[in-house]
């Protein structure tokens, strides 16, 4: 069979392929290594990912991608993906940057872009913007180059966004502002760099103050990996709505496929939707979109507020979080003795809306 070699072997044909250029023998190894893994040892996996990290940092980007994202899906059989990440932040970085770099200069010449997900535009693309390049002063390889991050950047951000839905490796990914910035230039026209964007504004162990207007308590909230405030919306009804004896809040709570499609249940659309519970509003009287994000929410003296008031409409949505593999929490730290919850009251305003 395929896959009876070590995953050690398969690495190595890998690496002698990339050196001698053997397309077929390249991806006979990738298969390898894709089949080897889970039968490996983490330490093996990890020896592994140690040795195909300077081909990594190194193949071409167009040659580069299916690589790439078996990295990424490795570093889970592994015991520190921090082995692979920083290589794979600053390629995605790199194809991201000159992704960009291709929208700017083929539009200004040629107009609508070429759709980066259809392979049939790579040959004419490569015949319209790469057999031009000298008349527009540019060399041909470098023209191929940027040819090769657009139709091909996706595949290396894709690992990242992968494993960027681990709360260890958002803690410590690397260039986080290049990343951000290569990232934002493309989400418009790249999909894997439209969700790892909102992936980079997730907050983790990031504080709340959580208020209900109608029985004035007020609450001490931490949240983590929470995608959009949809998902925001069902996980603090399902922490705060409860036994108002022990200090919870009126109301019906979300069910448990609800709270399961938000948190870390297999079916993130629940027959019959989620519903809504409140009306999110900010320190300034102003509504928390659900389509908005945690990190959107504007503080006051240097915290993120929550007013929790009724709903004015009834609402549903179907599904309970954009992030499937991320694991959000939320914790009620405490709640507030009552003189703080009416100080807190007392600085946030109305809602602006009716």
């Amino acid at each position: 069979m395929l896959f009876k070699a070590s995953l050690g072997k398969w690495v190595d044909d890998l690496v002698g392929a990339v050196d001698s250029r053997d397309d077929k023998r390249f991806f006979a190894a990738l298969r390898g290594i894709a089949g080897a893994t889970p039968q490996a040892r983490p330490d093996e996996v990890d020896a592994a990912l140690a040795r195909l990290t300077p081909v990594l940092a190194e193949i071409p980007i167009g040659m580069g991608g299916d690589l790439a994202q078996i990295a990424g899906s490795m570093a889970d059989y592994g015991t520190e993906a921090a082995v692979v990440v920083p290589t794979l932040v600053r390629r995605a970085s790199i194809a991201m940057e000159q992704a960009a770099r291709f929208a700017e200069l083929y539009g200004a010449v040629f107009g609508d872009l070429p759709d980066p997900d259809d392979a049939e535009q790579i040959g004419p693309t490569i015949e319209r913007f790469v057999e031009t390049a000298p008349n527009r002063g540019m060399a041909q390889p470098d023209a191929y180059n940027l040819v090769q991050a657009w139709f091909s950047g996706g595949q290396w951000v894709q690992p990242v966004l992968y494993l960027s839905q681990r709360k260890d490796v958002r803690a410590v990914l690397p260039e986080r502002p290049r990343l951000t910035a290569a990232i934002d230039a493309t989400r418009e026209h790249i999909g894997t760099a439209h969700w790892l964007y909102g992936l980079l504004l997730v907050l983790d162990d990031e504080p709340l103050v959580v208020l209900h207007r109608a029985t004035r308590r007020g609450y001490r909230v931490t949240i983590s990996g929470i995608g959009d405030n949809f998902q925001l919306h069902t996980l603090l009804a399902a922490a705060l709505i409860g036994d108002e004896s022990q200090g919870l809040l009126p109301g019906q709570r979300p069910s448990a496929a609800e709270i399961a499609a938000a948190s870390d249940g297999e079916d993130l659309t629940p027959a019959g939707g989620i519903r809504g519970n409140f009306n999110l509003v900010d320190a300034h009287g102003e509504w928390i979109w659900n389509e908005g994000r945690p990190a959107d929410i504007p503080k006051l003296e240097g915290k993120r507020v929550v007013v929790l008031d009724p709903p004015p409409y009834a609402r549903s949505w179907n599904a309970g979080r954009p992030y499937p593999l991320m694991r959000p929490t939320v914790t009620v730290d405490d709640m507030l003795p009552a003189d703080e919850a009416a100080h807190w009251l007392g600085l946030v305003k109305p809602s602006q809306r009716g």
